[in-house]
C-alpha cells in the first residue's frame, strides 16, 4: 500500500491543538485528512460519533487493544482510552492523504516510532499554564477534579516537548498558525 505522511500535533488539553488541525486541513493545497481518534470517554454535547471520534465503552475499547485494532492507544485518565485505528490511518492512505493526527503526547511519539521516515511530530505549547488553566475554564468543559487533572497531566506533558520534532507555541492563533502550515509544507514537499 502507498502510504502518506502522517502530521502529528500533540498538546496539553486546551493548547489549541485542534483548533490549528482544523485550520490546517483547510489548505487544501496539503491533501491532508483528519485522523479521527477512538475514545471510551462519553461525548461532549457537540460532538458527533464518527465526525469527532468513535466512542467506543471501555470494554470495547479494551477487546480492540487485544485484536491489535491500534497503532497507538493510551489510558489518558482511569478508564478513559484514546487510541488510534488502524484501520481510519489505512482508510486514509488509500485515499491519497497525508494523514494529521490530534492526539496525546504518548500517543504522537508512538506514531513517530511507528512510521519515523513519514512522520513529523509537532508539539502545541501553551505560552504557560496559568493561560493553559483559563483556556480550559473558558471552554466550561471540566470539573473541578477533571481541570486539576488535566493540569496536572499538562505538567508532565510539557517535560516531552523537546522529544517532539518541532515545538509551536500557541499564544496569538495566527502566529501559530502561519508557523504550523509552513512546517507542514515543507515536511509534505521533502
Amino acid at each position: 500500500m502507498n502510504k502518506g505522511k502522517c502530521i502529528v500535533l500533540s498538546a496539553p488539553s486546551g493548547s489549541g491543538k485542534t483548533t490549528l488541525a482544523k485550520r490546517l486541513l483547510k489548505n487544501d493545497s496539503l491533501s491532508l485528512a483528519f485522523s479521527v481518534s477512538a475514545t471510551s470517554r462519553k461525548p461532549r454535547s457537540h460532538e458527533q460519533e464518527g465526525k469527532d471520534y468513535f466512542f467506543l465503552s471501555p470494554l470495547a475499547f479494551q477487546e480492540k487493544i487485544l485484536q491489535n485494532d491500534f497503532i497507538e492507544y493510551e489510558e489518558v485518565y482511569p478508564t478513559i482510552f484514546y487510541g488510534t485505528l488502524r484501520s481510519e490511518v489505512e482508510r486514509l492512505w488509500k485515499l491519497g492523504k497525508h494523514v494529521i493526527f490530534d492526539i496525546d503526547v504518548e500517543g504522537g511519539l508512538n506514531i513517530k516510532k511507528l512510521f519515523p521516515n513519514q512522520t513529523i511530530t509537532i508539539f502545541i505549547q501553551p505560552p504557560s499554564l496559568e493561560a493553559l488553566k483559563e483556556r480550559l475554564i473558558k471552554r466550561k468543559t471540566e470539573s473541578k477534579k477533571s481541570l486539576e487533572m488535566r493540569l496536572s497531566k499538562a505538567e508532565k506533558e510539557m517535560m516531552l516537548a523537546t522529544k517532539f520534532d518541532h515545538i509551536v507555541e500557541n499564544d496569538t492563533l495566527e502566529d501559530a498558525d502561519v508557523e504550523l502550515q509552513q512546517l507542514v509544507s515543507q515536511f509534505i514537499v521533502s
